[in-house]
Order: C-alpha cells, then structure tokens, then sequence
C-alpha cells in the first residue's frame, strides 16, 4: 500500500511513493464507495439523477455553485441552499444578470458573504465563453483556488486532476502518520492526492476520498474497522488514529462586545445601513453600533457610535436582546438597544447606503446571521 512505499521520513518529506502499490490503494477505494457511495448530492448526478459514466460531462454551473457553498460549510448544510439558488438563479447568464442585492439575499445564512459577490462577478466574467477547461483557466476566476478549481473539473468533465480538502488532507495525514501539521507540508500533501488519483475514474476516486473523510475517517471517533484503508493506515497501526492530523496549538479567540442601536423614527420604521465592499460580511445590511471601549457603558458606546457612524443623536432606551456569535476568528457579543432618533440628519460616514424601513421590510434585505436573531426580536416586540 501507500504507507508501505514511505520507508522512513526522508522518503515522506519528498513525496516518493510507488504508483503501483497507490494504484491498487485507489481501488479498494473506489470498491469500497461503489457500495457505501453518499446518496443525494445532486450536482454530482445527470438530470435523471442517476451517476454519471466516466466518457460522460456533468453541468459545470450547479458544481461550481455547490463547489463556493462548499469551502466553508457542510454538505448537510449546502443541500438546501444550493437548491434553492438552482431554482431562483439555474443558468450562469440568470446569476450575471441578477442584481449583486438578489444574489446576497439567496446566500444569507450560509456566511463568508464575499463568496457571492465573487460567483457574481465570476458569472460576469462567464457569460458567453465556454466553461474553461484548465486548472489556471478556473483560478483566473475570482474566488476559486486550486482545490476548487480541481473539484468542478473532475467531478464535471472526469479531468485527472487531484484535491486537497479538510477531508482530504485528514485521511493522507493518518495514512501516513504525517507528523507535521499539513498546513506546513501542503506540496507533500499534495503529491499524496495527486499520486492516489485514478486515472479512469477521476471525478468517482476525488468524492470516495473527500466522503471517507466525511462518514468513516471522521474528526474525532474514526470508525477505522469500515475503512478499505485500516490495513495499510500508518496512523490506525499507532493505536490512535485522532491524534492526527497534527495542530500548531491553538490562538484564543479574540473577544469583543459590540453596541447595537435600533433606531425608530416618528413613523415606526427602523434604519438599517449597508456595509462597505470589503471583508467576509461586505454589502450586507445591519443595524448599526460598533465596538465598546473600555470603561464605556453599553449605552454610551450605542451613543457615540451612531453619533460617529451616521452623525445622528439619539435616545438609548430599554435593551432589546443580547447575541453571542462566534466567526472563525473572533467572538462578538451583541447587546442591542431600542433608541428615538433625536437629530441630526441620518449619512452613511462609514457604510454604504442607509434605508428607513418598517420592521416587517426587514426580511426583503441580505443581513448577517447573528442580525436574524435581532429580527427576530424586533418583529416580536411589535
């Protein structure tokens, strides 16, 4: 098997392995995944929903759009909201020609908002040109990166091309009981894949791989006894398979506690304001507030902000909800106040666009997911 063509750690650090023994690894795969296969992934399918033949091309557009769901979220997740996108937007010249505005609205709740604007400018880029056919044609695209890149062409035209997912990159670390973070060894790890893949059955051996990570060689409790691979699995050969992959330790998360003001006029509609281009959550709506500083009550940091961000007074009143969200890289809380706009007349200093709305008009605009829950809250008080 693989691991058995890695003598020693020299050997692992160049990426040598014996293509013949990998060959043999590859198809005791692809038997193990003809039987246990995961079922219900329609991108992956022909539109009679059955799978397709190795001569036989898939639709590029539904697996690119499943491909950009994919990069920050689970397949049990994305299901869902890439059939709903199919419906509203089901061809790449729909996706060009809707508004930036209607494709946020079909992407919120799935976070990372830069990823639809990218698919949008991407399809922009798309219209009228046949799909590209090369990794570099695929990156020159923006938002899609090697892994992305090799994923759309394998699984749409069977190209020989390999991956290197979080899935992935946890099944080659235990084969081999790499020793090092893969973040630190991505070329070797990359070889790995490469060197792994089938060469009749691309598009087949890429999902075996990336579905072994999701249903067998999971994170924390590998079921390592339904694995075609146990027998020749470095890591299963150690005794404790969860020790790998390796981790640099872990950096403590940032935490920061933000005000929020939902500001009412005379007439019962609430302002929401429009962040600028830029960042994981840029164009989406909110209600505006910012961060607390130290020594600062929740009520005067909601003051000044508003003062600062919209050059507005206003009135902080009674607390409507407090929100814990967490990103991959910070921890917010959320404490959000009902206030009377006093004076000054509303701008966007800091964001977009501003709009007066009612609170049932809240859900026509794309926000955040930890505003929903402020929503939530809003439409319930009134």
């Amino acid at each position: 098997m693989l691991t058995d063509s890695i003598s020693d750690h020299t050997a692992r650090v160049h990426g040598e392995v014996d293509l013949a023994q990998a060959s043999v690894t590859a198809a005791s795969l692809l038997a193990w995944w003809d039987e246990h296969r995961r079922a219900g992934i329609p991108w992956k399918t022909l539109p009679n929903g059955e799978p397709p033949a190795p001569d036989q091309d898939l639709d590029p557009y539904g697996i690119w759009i499943a491909e950009v769901m994919l990069q920050q979220t689970q397949l049990a997740v994305v299901g869902p909201y890439w059939q709903r996108w199919m419906t509203v937007l089901p061809t790449v010249d729909d996706l060009a020609a809707s508004s930036l505005e209607q494709v946020r609205l079909q992407w919120q709740g799935l976070g990372y908002y830069s990823r639809a604007r990218r698919l949008h400018e991407a399809a922009q880029l798309l219209v009228g040109r046949p799909w590209p056919r090369t990794v570099e044609g695929w990156i020159a695209l923006p938002g899609i990166g090697r892994t992305t890149a090799g994923s759309i062409l394998s699984s749409a035209f069977n190209t020989p091309l390999p991956i290197l997912d979080g899935n992935v990159k946890r099944v080659l670390a235990r084969l081999q009981a790499h020793p090092r973070p893969p973040a630190r060894d991505q070329a070797l790890f990359w070889s790995w894949s490469e060197a792994l893949l089938d060469a009749v059955r691309p598009r087949d051996f890429n999902q075996a791989l990336m579905d072994l990570g999701a249903t067998v060689c999971t994170p924390r409790h590998p079921a390592c006894g339904a694995c075609p691979w146990h027998g020749s699995c470095a890591a299963y050969a150690a005794g404790d398979p969860s020790r790998w992959p390796m981790t640099d330790a872990p950096k403590p998360l940032p935490f920061q506690v933000i005000g929020v003001g939902v500001v009412f006029n005379a007439v019962g509609e609430v302002l929401i304001d429009q962040r600028l281009e830029e960042g994981l959550l840029g164009g989406m709506w909110e209600f505006p507030g910012g961060k607390q500083e130290p020594g600062e009550s929740i009520e005067d940091c909601i003051a000044r902000e508003l003062q600062e961000e919209l050059g507005i007074a206003v009135k902080v009143k009674e607390k409507l909800i407090t929100v814990d969200h967490s990103y991959s890289h910070k921890k917010l809380r959320f404490v959000v106040h009902c206030c009377e706009w006093v004076s000054g007349d509303p701008q966007p200093l800091a964001s977009q666009q501003l709009r007066w709305v009612l609170p049932e008009q809240l859900t026509d605009f794309p926000f955040p997911a930890a505003n929903a829950r402020i929503i939530e809250a809003l439409l319930a008080q009134s």
